[in-house]
């Protein structure tokens, strides 16, 4: 006979309690994954090369005060490993950023972006379906590269595929950045519906997301671009 546990007490008929189920039954809680500190520009370079020799894009992105010096040193290293035509670098937009010979994402205030962006033609920006006029501003930006965020809240995903919409319809170079499998699934749905051309558009997820997800794009003929973070900049 298997080895016979405590019933429940007289007092409480049908009931157990935790101490009367065995450990290996008890549901365990769930490790909390530790977070991934950016790696200095070096480590992320060489990250980004072996996601490129992979067969993927990268995106390397800085945040917080970024000097000329942390991006020039940066695109000098990108340009070194031989990657810089698969690269961008995201930084936020500020007046005099320095030429570098690595293509551009601008983030921050719709304001700072576009001022910047008026003078860098093929800069990328980024923008958030969740903010106010988000999907007046993907009409207005059709022309250009965008990068198309997640964003976040209670709509967040169909504010995103109102903007995709738009977007997808345009001429520009876009973006899309998400791991949620639905807007990956209706990213390529509107593609194939606009007839956009594999280096028209491509995905973009963070370093450290499901690289199975990852693969299965990129074998199935789209454009995948990680995004790398780099410490070195102020936060």
């Amino acid at each position: 006979m298997g080895r016979r546990y405590p019933a429940a007490g007289a007092d409480t008929p049908g009931r157990t309690t935790v101490s009367d189920v065995p450990a290996v039954l008890r549901p365990r809680r769930r490790a909390r994954r530790p977070r991934r500190r950016a790696p200095v520009a070096e480590d992320a370079v060489r990250t980004a090369g072996d996601l490129v020799a992979d067969g993927r894009r990268v995106d390397l992105a800085l945040a917080g005060t970024v000097s000329d010096a942390v991006l020039v040193d940066l695109a000098d290293r990108v340009t070194g490993a031989g990657i810089a035509a698969v690269s961008e670098v995201t930084l936020p937009a500020r007046d005099r950023l320095p030429v570098v010979g690595v293509a551009l994402a601008l983030t921050g205030p719709v304001p700072d972006v576009d001022r910047v962006a008026a003078r860098l033609p093929a800069a990328r920006l980024l923008v958030d379906p969740t903010a106010p006029g988000a999907e007046g501003r993907c009409r207005a930006l059709t022309g250009r590269r965008v990068r198309l965020t997640a964003g976040r809240g209670a709509g967040a995903g169909l504010a995103f595929v109102r903007c995709l919409a738009v977007l997808m319809a345009g001429e520009g170079d876009l973006a899309v950045a998400t791991t949620d499998p639905r807007l990956i699934a209706i990213t390529g749905e509107r593609a194939a519906w606009n007839g956009r051309t594999s280096d028209s558009w491509e995905y973009v997820m963070p370093w450290g997301a499901p690289t199975e997800e990852q693969h299965r794009l990129v074998a199935a003929g789209h454009t995948v671009r990680v995004q790398v973070p780099v410490r070195g900049s102020r936060a």
